[in-house]
């Protein structure tokens, strides 16, 4: 008789490695942005439409300088509630958040992931020369991983 292996039939190694799968093969490129001198309703406005929950603020050079998130909005609809002020005088640079963290598009999406874990972070944008490529999300993660599902994950 012999002896069983209850592993299963084992997958012919794939040539490509996981770890070869960068950030970049997965990323957004086609982002939605916001401009520092938008009003904060527009931005509501935008979120809402294209059902996202923030995105990147870039000059006119596309050099990133911010984050703008639901979070955010949140917190200028409740000031101007609370203080009596109308939200047409509200914009973006007064509510972005300005130190972004930004990612490498040559990470590994297996780090990338980890990064996730560790900053409690949704999106983490891409900068090359200066100038805003790109964006990676969580789900832009779990997407990877499903596409590399097969694969050595090492």
């Amino acid at each position: 008789m012999g002896i069983k292996s209850f592993q299963g039939a084992r997958k012919q190694q794939s040539t490509v490695e996981a770890a070869a799968f960068r950030v970049s093969d997965f990323m957004t490129r086609d982002l939605i942005t916001f401009k520092p001198e938008q009003q904060m309703e527009e931005v509501i406005q935008t979120l809402i439409k294209h059902k996202i929950s923030g995105g990147p603020v870039v000059n006119s050079n596309n050099e990133l300088i911010g984050i703008i998130s639901e979070g955010d909005c949140l917190k200028d609809i409740s000031e101007s509630r609370y203080y009596n002020m109308p939200m047409e005088q509200h914009l973006v640079e007064n509510r972005m958040v300005k130190n972004v963290e930004t990612i490498d598009g040559n990470m590994n999406v297996f780090d990338a992931a980890n990064k996730f874990l560790e900053s409690k972070i949704r999106r983490f944008p891409i900068v090359e020369d200066g100038k805003l490529v790109g964006q990676i999300s969580q789900k832009d993660i779990l997407k990877a991983a499903i596409q590399l599902k097969g694969q050595n994950w090492k």
